[in-house]
């Protein structure tokens, strides 16, 4: 799931200033991929050691009880709290929401060890990097407008999710491959466009206080993180093996 587009605003820097504002747009684009990257880091850590123990697992455990629903719905309640209370709560208040939300996740996540050997986890997540770091770099060096394209891939992706639900009754194989594949082509699309849209919410933040600009750094990460990990499951359902 990505987060909603947000206000688009063009700048037009006075002359002079371009090198101090190439400088500043990296070092906050360089925090945003660092929060990204450290929320994944912490959700492998904590995946891989949920799931160790295969059968006899602490996640094992967990989905043998009512518990599994709260491992299963509450990274939905960490988005939205941080997507619609990130304006009335403190910078470290969104900061720990967000180190909380990884945490979570990665108990969520914990499951793919069970179902896939590690292996083509490692193989898929290596291609889940490439392929998001190339989309990422596009958004952010294209000079083409891809609010357009945002706006499409946003529509596929309640098409996804609509379809999921239906599949739940259905359990159709080619329904489950189709989902797959457009979930891969939707979440390539939403990289670059979440990208190109951190990127300009730069101008609008640059010269706001420390508080606002470590929550803005905050919710680009959290939108890029999303990208990632979305991109990295539809893709392990086409490539990853199962364990027998």
């Amino acid at each position: 799931m990505a987060l909603g587009e947000q206000p688009r605003w063009t700048v037009r820097p006075a002359a002079g200033a371009g090198v101090e504002i190439d400088v500043g747009l990296r070092d906050y684009m360089l925090r945003v991929y660092n929060y990204m990257a450290s929320g994944l880091a912490l959700t492998g850590i904590v995946a891989y050691g949920a799931a160790l123990g295969g059968a006899d697992s602490f996640i094992a455990h967990i989905y043998r009880t009512p518990l599994m629903w709260l491992v299963i719905l509450a990274p939905l309640g960490f988005v939205m709290a941080l997507s619609y209370g990130i304006n009335r709560m403190q910078a470290s208040t969104a900061q720990l929401l967000f180190w909380l939300f990884a945490g979570i996740m990665g108990l969520s996540l914990s499951t793919i060890f069970l179902v896939y050997t590690g292996a083509s986890i490692a193989r898929v997540f290596f291609i889940t990097a490439g392929t998001f770091a190339g989309m990422s770099l596009y958004g952010y060096t294209t000079r083409r407008d891809l609010s357009g394209m945002g706006a499409f891939m946003f529509m596929g992706l309640i098409g996804i999710i609509i379809a999921m639900l239906v599949n739940i009754f259905l359990q159709s194989p080619a329904l489950y491959f189709a989902i797959s594949v457009i979930g891969v082509f939707v979440f390539v699309g939403l990289t670059a466009w979440d990208t190109q849209r951190i990127k300009e919410m730069y101008f609008s933040y640059q010269y706001a206080d420390g508080q606002t600009a470590t929550k803005t750094a905050v919710m680009g990460a959290l939108a890029l993180y999303l990208d990632f990990i979305n991109l990295f499951m539809f893709l392990l359902q086409l490539f990853g093996t199962r364990r027998d």
